[in-house]
């Protein structure tokens, strides 16, 4: 047990060092350059960083940008929604969203490619094509919802169902073990929303509900990320391992 949450430690390197900077950041005096931009740059040194020292590879690089891409289309539209917001100044900020915005979206895919290095993951009866359209469903459902009904306990039943029977084989000092692959996606998007927890409490960015004092984000965003994590998974597997059989 001790090795395999030492080993998820280690898949949260990026994670922790960026909630690290955005904590750090709070600390900061007064300075001209605005604290979303400084953000940017860190996360870009530790994007490099991480390369540099072979902690990523060219394709863990690739899955991260791509997820940063994704994120910051996503918090355009939901920031002009006003689903949240970021109530600081900065210089590199577009429609109210700061660039590095994308990073935190970024850091979750980082943490799915060291995991499946760090753990040598193997997918057992994994369906490629049948997750990935369920998972680009629900990616669109986060924005589609506010114009037509919210199909997100549908879609969390299809992912269920095409999840069904397909696990994940993961290594732990020398054994290998197995989990149902809808159970890491709960389990994931659990901690995702205790980051996310953390995350606003430092103002990395802000709910409605959170502009005059911090308080809790709601349990249903547990759910949500549970749902969103497909997205970030779909794009690590991509050419990353062979399914294979039991």
């Amino acid at each position: 047990m001790l090795d395999f949450a030492w080993n998820q430690t280690r898949a949260c390197a990026f994670a922790v060092a960026l909630l690290s900077g955005v904590a750090a950041s709070t600390l900061l005096p007064r300075l001209p350059v605005a604290r979303y931009d400084l953000l940017l740059v860190y996360g870009v040194l530790l994007t490099l960083l991480f390369w540099v020292r072979g902690w990523e590879d060219g394709r863990d690089v690739a899955v991260v940008s791509a997820c940063h891409v994704i994120g910051l289309a996503f918090e355009l539209v939901k920031v002009s929604l006003g689903s949240w917001s970021y109530p600081e100044p900065a210089v590199l900020k577009f429609a109210g969203v700061p660039l590095y915005g994308g990073f935190l979206y970024a850091a979750v895919g980082s943490y799915v490619c060291r995991a499946w290095r760090l753990f040598d993951l193997e997918l057992v009866r994994y369906r490629p094509r049948a997750t990935a359209v369920v998972a680009a469903a629900v990616y669109v459902n986060f924005f589609s919802h506010h114009w037509l009904p919210d199909a997100r306990l549908p879609l969390a039943v299809l992912l269920l169902a095409v999840t069904a029977g397909t696990s994940v084989r993961y290594t732990v000092r020398g054994v290998r073990r197995r989990m149902p692959l809808s159970l890491s996606f709960t389990l994931i998007g659990f901690f995702l929303w205790l980051a996310e927890n953390l995350a606003t409490y430092l103002g990395a960015w802000r709910y409605p509900y959170q502009l005059h004092g911090w308080q809790p984000v709601g349990v249903a965003k547990f759910g949500a990320w549970a749902l969103l994590i497909s997205v970030t998974f779909v794009l690590a597997a991509i050419g990353r391992t062979r399914p294979s059989q039991p």
